[in-house]
């Protein structure tokens, strides 16, 4: 199996950083495995034509394009900052989520085609806010849109979310027993939905126009 690790947070050494640790330690042995910090990469955030025009990737979007096109297994572990994850990885999103690549309108249609089935992922989100009141209080609006309005809506299934918080005032020493044990039972049990129906997308997204 191909299990993408995506470090999303823009500084070194961080929490998230660490809990991403603790999850590639505890894959099994027969993954093949590779890591990208966000903070390494080399690229604009800002889609600057929406979908109405192709804004060209950078070599450091397009190897990233790969390397999510390959996988059978995304995790994705970032700070939550102001209710969302950091800027950079939002534009990732907005650069990399694209309609033709990771799914497609269908014409004349409120619907749309899921194209990167087959494929599962989790999320490790690091925050200050206590889960009971990102739930209670703000509707787990990030784990709903993560799950439902960016991962799954172009066909990541099963999305598994850990809320990691509060980890200021000690609360990541204190909580980090129990979020590791969460962390390894999940990267033990990674399956993704309907693996027979992974394609790859990359290229035909990429070929010229005619």
């Amino acid at each position: 199996m191909n299990v993408l690790l995506v470090d999303g947070h823009p500084d070194e050494g961080r929490f998230a950083s660490h809990l991403l640790d603790l999850y590639r330690t505890a894959l099994p042995e027969d993954c093949c495995v590779e890591r990208i910090a966000m903070r390494d990469l080399n690229f604009n955030p800002n889609l600057s034509h929406g979908y109405a025009k192709r804004t060209e990737w950078e070599p450091d979007l397009r190897m990233l394009a790969e390397r999510i096109d390959d996988c059978d297994h995304l995790v994705v572990a970032f700070p939550m900052w102001w209710g969302a994850e950091p800027a950079q990885l939002k534009g990732l999103l907005d650069r990399l989520f694209l309609p033709g690549f990771m799914f497609a309108y269908r014409e004349k249609s409120a619907l749309w085609d899921e194209l990167m089935g087959g494929r599962s992922a989790d999320v490790i989100a690091t925050m200050d806010t206590p889960p009971v009141f990102l739930r209670l209080l703000y509707g787990n609006a990030l784990i709903k849109r993560w799950k439902r309005q960016v991962l799954g809506f172009v066909g990541f299934k099963p999305v598994r979310i850990l809320a990691c918080g509060p980890i200021k005032d000690g609360g990541a020493e204190k909580g980090l027993g129990k979020w590791q044990t969460k962390i390894e039972r999940m990267a033990r049990s990674i399956r993704p939905k309907a693996p027979e129906k992974k394609q790859k997308r990359l290229e035909r997204f990429l070929a010229p126009r005619s």
